[in-house]
């Protein structure tokens, strides 16, 4: 069994209306943690499962995540206040796989820009984020300050490139090479990212958002399909995931 953690909230800020950013104190999270792996969250009142939240970032101490209220559980997750204690499970999943050297696209949308902010910091990347209008557009600042090389988009065209993310990065990769793709969002999203990527034969590394249950591979809540034969066809997203080659999964 993971290992849980009393964990103080030391600073919250809601990014825009629905969408909360945390830091908590979690020396021990911090140290284990890998870019794209993820946390399993008690949000306490009546809720029984944990919620599972992506690492946004990590420093020293402390461990950073954003999250968007969908439900009960992150409603009352927001509601909590800081100096409050929240009881978290992780670092959990199998991360994203940087090697030094690469020139790397890492693109995402939504909420989907949260656990890509460490990735592009460590790595040579041009990073893409797609998000509705001006109005959903978060993080910006922190991506500027970690990568010098950040293309914001609108599907409204209010703010930044006129359209999405993945047309943006098919612009970009008609005269620029890049060794690898890194890409979390919305499934149509990774499912275009994976076909671009196929079809230019770049490596490429997704991360899935399922629905999860206990969050360590005992309940099979959050399996998803893939190219491989027999019982190993499904894979649960919480122990094998979520960061998967994107050849290996079935969108």
């Amino acid at each position: 069994m993971k290992q849980t953690y009393n964990c103080e909230l030391i600073q919250k800020d809601e990014l825009c209306p629905g969408i909360w950013d945390f830091v908590v104190k979690a020396p021990e999270i911090a140290k284990q943690a890998q870019t794209g792996q993820f946390l399993h969250i008690a949000c306490g009142g009546n809720t029984l499962l944990r919620r599972p939240i992506s690492i946004c970032d990590v420093g020293g101490k402390f461990v950073r995540f954003a999250f968007q209220i969908k439900g009960e559980g992150t409603r009352l997750l927001a509601a909590r206040e800081v100096g409050d204690i929240i009881d978290i499970m992780g670092p959990l999943g199998h991360g994203f796989t940087a090697n030094p050297g690469e020139k790397a696209v890492v693109i995402g949308g939504g909420i989907g820009v949260f656990p890509l902010l460490r990735l592009a910091r460590e790595t040579d990347s041009v990073v893409f984020l797609g998000f509705r209008n001006k109005d959903m557009v978060v993080m910006e600042d922190d991506y500027n300050e970690a990568n010098g090389h950040v293309v914001i988009c609108t599907d409204d065209g209010s703010y930044g490139y006129n359209g999405f993310a993945v047309a943006a990065m098919g612009e970009y990769l008609l005269e620029n090479k890049a060794d690898v793709i890194y890409c979390c969002g919305p499934k149509p999203m990774l499912k275009t990212v994976k076909q671009i990527a196929e079809y230019r034969k770049i490596p490429c590394q997704l991360s899935l958002e399922e629905r999860m249950g206990c969050g360590i591979g005992a309940c099979l809540t959050c399996v998803c399909e893939t190219t491989d034969e027999g019982m190993a066809k499904m894979k649960q997203v919480c122990t094998c995931g979520p960061v998967f080659n994107s050849k290996e999964v079935v969108l």
